[in-house]
């Protein structure tokens, strides 16, 4: 695994390993749930509690052969994630955390453009997937002016899996978004 930092701008970016699980989780979960996702704009406070993830789980993002997390550093200091798995002629972007203290600043941007970038140049992979929960539009649309595409695909919601989150509605399902990389 390639572990060595890259650095765009501010911000430096390198492969995880799983001695950065225990800082990983609760970046994590901070990002998507509990009172603390509510500073930044990302929550899904309002429709899932519970869990996010777990050490497990992105310990398998880590140790996956085809798959990364992807760290960001600022100062040294961890403010975001971001999944990427090679599915073939296109690649997967999953587990996008930032810090909910420095969302809104255009880290989200910055970052997804050096996914995308790690993905053609690493897999040379020419489409970039995510699946995001449907009943997001504000997410959707900002990932749409990234330049992905809805495609109307829905997969359900894993409800009674705790692993995935303790649903507050019954209403919830994944819609794939693809974006075709240059």
């Amino acid at each position: 695994m390639d572990t060595a930092r890259r650095v765009a701008g501010e911000l430096s970016y390198r492969d995880a390993t799983e001695a950065d699980v225990e800082a990983l989780v609760p970046l994590i979960e901070s990002a998507y749930r509990g009172d603390s996702s509510r500073a930044g704009w990302t929550t899904e406070a309002d429709i899932l509690q519970g869990q996010r993830t777990d050490p497990d789980g992105v310990r398998a993002v880590i140790t996956t052969p085809g798959s990364k997390l992807l760290t960001v550093e600022r100062d040294g200091a961890l403010v975001a994630c971001c999944q990427l798995e090679h599915r073939g002629d296109a690649a997967y972007f999953g587990m996008f955390a930032v810090s909910p203290a420095l969302q809104g600043a255009g880290l989200g941007k910055q970052i997804i453009a050096e996914a995308e970038r790690t993905v053609r140049a690493e897999w040379g992979v020419r489409e970039m997937h995510m699946t995001v929960i449907s009943v997001r539009d504000e997410l959707i649309a900002f990932y749409e002016r990234r330049g992905y595409r809805r495609t109307g695909r829905m997969t359900p919601f894993p409800y009674g899996d705790d692993r995935f989150g303790l649903p507050q509605r019954d209403d919830l399902e994944f819609e794939l978004l693809v974006k075709e990389l240059g």
